[in-house]
């Protein structure tokens, strides 16, 4: 590949760039949100809420997140109730918002169980301790339970805000032109495919590293 041809690529990936990271940074956060629910209604007393959280997050992590973005975008969108409800249509009509749907969809039933897991890994002692102290039950998740569960969790949770960004490329199935769509778009007009897919590799792999960066830095403030 010469220079011009790499200078070419590169500001051309450059443009989903910006459009991957916002997929992938608003998912993370409605993913966490979505996760962080559901492992509450796991482990609460009441069987409803906790057989919804378990049956979501069997179906979600049961099904491939390409059929999930297929039926949320190709599927919902056709249905008359959205067409005719004006937010509803805004929300399933865009190819990108129905992205970050789908992902924060699928990935917040796997931070469910990562929270879950880190949830049930506080010792009761502390829990007891906290209780006996005169805590109320916020008190106790705020100050106790959660940057307990959350110091446990977080090596999952990294993981899977890799899986999350790496995910974000399948948003060009349905034909948003974030960098995968970009790089396949070049990949037709230059036919460099070994030179064009390393490079947006490259741009996934800086998001990626980044996002760790900054998770690490979280991690050790924690254990501060």
């Amino acid at each position: 590949m010469d220079f011009a041809l790499f200078q070419h690529t590169i500001v051309n990936l450059f443009q989903g760039f910006g459009l991957t990271v916002y997929i992938g940074v608003t998912a993370i956060v409605l993913a966490s949100l979505i996760g962080l629910t559901l492992a509450l209604m796991r482990m609460s007393t009441r069987a409803s809420a906790a057989r919804f959280a378990f049956v979501y997050s069997t179906c979600f992590r049961g099904t491939p997140l390409l059929v999930q973005l297929f039926i949320v975008y190709y599927g919902i969108g056709t249905l008359d109730f959205v067409r005719g409800n004006a937010a509803l249509w805004w929300l399933f009509s865009d190819g990108g918002r129905c992205a970050i749907l789908a992902i924060a969809l699928n990935s917040g039933a796997y931070i469910s169980e990562v929270l879950r897991g880190g949830f049930q890994s506080v010792p009761n002692g502390q829990i007891e301790a906290a209780r006996a102290s005169g805590m109320s039950a916020l008190l106790r998740f705020r100050r106790v339970v959660f940057p307990l569960a959350i110091r446990q969790a977080l090596p999952a949770y990294s993981n899977e805000i890799v899986l999350v960004i790496k995910g974000t490329s399948l948003a060009s199935t349905i034909a948003v032109m974030e960098l995968t769509g970009h790089a396949k778009r070049l990949m037709n007009q230059n036919y460099a495919i070994i030179e064009t897919f390393v490079l947006a590799g490259a741009l996934y792999l800086m998001i990626n590293f980044s996002l760790l960066a900054c998770l690490a830095l979280f991690e050790r403030w924690l254990k501060r």
